[in-house]
């Protein structure tokens, strides 16, 4: 047996219409300064173009498209350094992990997943993870949607509150929940929303979407309920590209014992570079404003 495949850690590929266009990995074997979470890498296109990155050299915390968030009741669930008010980035020896329990539903495109977050040998929440793919159409080509819904429940018997390195001090970085990173190109893409054009423009704002569009590929993420859509994107083409959907931009949001937070984003995935017009046709399809996906 090739040992190489006996190492891999165990993973689901998704399929739309039959052809694989994401893999899960739901138990990785990652050290505790990355914070181990479950993740999708790669995801492609229809045409096999990958849309994502996976431990990239400048933030090898980075992995795919999942839930990070840097601030869980002090845990870090991002990876990588917590930001400290008054003192900056800092290596701390608090790193969490989100732990795979078990499969409600698993098919070819998609599945129902418990996860256990836990830090300090204590869980902090219970997850329900859902991720479904499906095909959409836009004219005369072809794009698929990734769906993906977090319902995070707080399991401590006592408030739990998320945060941000913004929360903690540093104007500007409210990231935290769902995360794309996407893979770097030599020229950025472009970036645009309903709201706004350019990463000044749509950075720390929510808008009901968001397109990022490099030459050979483009992504259309969508808040698809009223809670998500109130959440401000964060954005980043320069350094490196990454779009995620923010929970504690502001201010930390508490959850109450017992009590659940859910949040759906679906993102289009398409080939080529599309303009604001198809991006726009596309977003109306991918929330609970517009047609069902």
């Amino acid at each position: 047996m090739n040992r190489s495949l006996t190492n891999r850690p165990p993973c689901t590929v998704l399929r739309c219409d039959g052809r694989p266009v994401g893999t899960y990995t739901h138990r990785p074997q990652l050290p505790d300064a990355l914070s181990p979470r479950p993740y999708l890498h790669p995801v492609r296109t229809l045409a096999g173009i990958t849309v994502t990155e996976s431990r990239p050299a400048d933030h090898p915390h980075h992995l795919g498209v999942g839930m990070a968030i840097p601030d869980v009741a002090g845990r870090n669930f991002w990876g990588g350094r917590t930001y400290v008010r008054g003192q900056g980035p800092t290596e701390l020896d608090n790193h969490g992990s989100q732990r795979h329990l078990g499969w409600l539903l698993r098919d070819p495109d998609g599945f129902v997943e418990e996860l256990s977050w836990v830090a300090g040998g204590r869980q902090l929440l219970l997850e329900r993870r859902t991720v479904a793919v499906r095909a959409l159409s836009h004219g005369a080509d072809g794009c698929w949607a990734l769906d993906f819904t977090t319902a995070l429940t707080n399991v401590t018997g006592e408030t739990v509150t998320i945060g941000s390195p913004a929360t903690n001090g540093r104007p500007g970085a409210g990231y935290g929940g769902f995360f794309w990173r996407a893979p770097r190109r030599s020229e950025p893409p472009r970036v645009f929303s309903a709201d706004g054009e350019g990463e000044a423009a749509v950075h720390g704002r929510p808008s009901d979407w968001l397109a990022l569009a490099a030459e050979d590929w483009t992504l259309v993420f969508a808040g698809a309920t009223g809670d998500t859509r109130a959440d401000p994107w964060f954005v980043r083409t320069g350094d490196y590209s990454g779009v995620g959907s923010a929970l504690a931009w502001h201010r930390r949001l508490a959850i109450a014992p017992a009590d659940t937070v859910t949040r759906r984003i679906v993102t289009a995935v398409a080939d080529g570079r599309l303009d604001r017009g198809a991006a726009a046709r596309i977003g109306a399809q991918l929330s609970d404003k517009g047609a069902t996906v």
